[in-house]
């Protein structure tokens, strides 16, 4: 294996994971490349991945009219596109799982956006989708709403593979380690074994600053001693929190509740650094890979990012330098008017209204495969 940066990071503790499915990279053996030579270790999806490979390609076209002709509606064509795709990723990936003896080699298929806020639907759909999966290596997507925390819960004691999504806020990460300890306790108070359940936790951060970057824009354009300050936090907000929550990380996995349950063959639930392409062009295109280098993470990047970091990533373990920066940082926030826990609310509600959108208008799609495509 060629030495890149890409592949330098699993040495620093860190698995690279790639935010993107399609059909194309495993038939083109791109996917098998970045496997073998970048050291690629997992693959991320969500509603919006899946609309662009399916709505944006000709890859699925065949499929979708043999399908449509069949009588099979939207979302029956969903399931099978999106489930086919996971599986034959999952099976990619398998040898990487088994090396790892279930470590890495994952992929990722979410539940339908829209049960966001239903717990109950949560529970059925995740279960349908293990099954249906039928991988070791697979996790099923659970956004980490108030709803979802008593579902994760529930499928962690059901010994079911989960991958908290859309988590952006302190507190409610929080809550959702102390879900997936709850779930692991529950299951081996029935004397089941939790050696092969694996979850993590998706902690998005690039979102972060875009939300609250206008907002310091907005006091660094009135002057004054404010605007200094606004000055020195603005772009640092996504990092800070970040470097925050892997702080929690290591009081909550590392005390001797989870020790406990490590005993009895429990794994962490690894932080995974998601949404991490740069949206603001002022900003390194590797930013919110470089700072976030540390052991024990995953980090799930877009194509162009990883394609950025093979060019001229600088691997180093960051992630635990600067805490005491991080949490002046965060402390800053309440002092400019900024109530991060909004914030984080804000970008809960917005982060399950983005994945809607492009779920339904791929559902429209599909629902109009009937007509003549291509």
């Amino acid at each position: 294996m060629k030495t890149t940066p890409l592949n330098q990071l699993e040495p620093l503790g860190q698995s690279i994971w790639m935010d993107c499915i399609g059909r194309d990279l495993i038939a083109s053996g791109k996917l098998r490349r970045l496997i073998d030579d970048d050291g690629l270790r997992g693959m991320t999806s969500n509603p919006s991945i899946f609309e662009k490979a399916i709505v944006d390609s000709h890859d699925y076209d065949d499929d979708i009219r043999a399908m449509a002709l069949q009588g099979k509606n939207a979302q029956a064509i969903y399931a099978s596109l999106s489930q086919g795709d996971v599986q034959n990723a999952a099976d990619e990936f398998r040898p990487l799982y088994d090396k790892t003896h279930g470590k890495d080699g994952y992929v990722s298929l979410e539940v339908n956006p829209h049960l966001a806020r239903d717990t109950d639907g949560t529970l059925k759909e995740a279960r349908q989708l293990w099954e249906l999966l039928d991988r070791p290596n697979v996790f099923i997507k659970v956004p980490a709403t108030e709803q979802g925390l008593p579902a994760i819960r529930q499928l962690i004691s059901e010994g079911i593979n989960v991958n908290v999504t859309l988590l952006f806020g302190l507190p409610r990460y929080r809550q959702v380690v102390e879900s997936t300890l709850a779930g692991l306790e529950a299951r081996t108070a029935r004397g089941q074994s939790v050696s092969h359940v694996a979850s993590v936790a998706s902690f998005f951060v690039s979102r972060i600053d875009t939300m609250v970057d206008p907002l310091l824009d907005a006091i660094i354009a009135r002057g004054g001693k404010e605007a200094e300050l606004a000055h020195l936090v603005r772009g640092q907000t996504a990092i800070a929190s970040a470097k925050v929550a892997y702080q929690i990380y290591k009081e909550m996995f590392r005390g001797e509740r989870f020790e406990k349950l490590a005993g009895r063959g429990a794994r962490t639930q690894r932080l995974l650094w998601a949404s991490t392409g740069t949206k603001d062009p002022a900003y390194s295109d590797v930013k919110y890979i470089e700072a976030l280098i540390g052991p024990e993470t995953v980090n799930t990047a877009p194509f162009e990012t990883i394609d950025a970091y093979r060019d001229h990533g600088a691997p180093k373990a960051r992630l635990e330098l600067d805490v005491i920066e991080a949490n002046w940082v965060m402390r800053q926030l309440p002092k400019l008017g900024i109530a991060i826990d909004e914030v984080t609310r804000r970008l809960e509600d917005e982060g399950v209204e983005k994945f809607d959108k492009p779920f339904d208008l791929m559902l429209k799609t599909l629902g109009e495969s009937h007509a003549p495509l291509g």
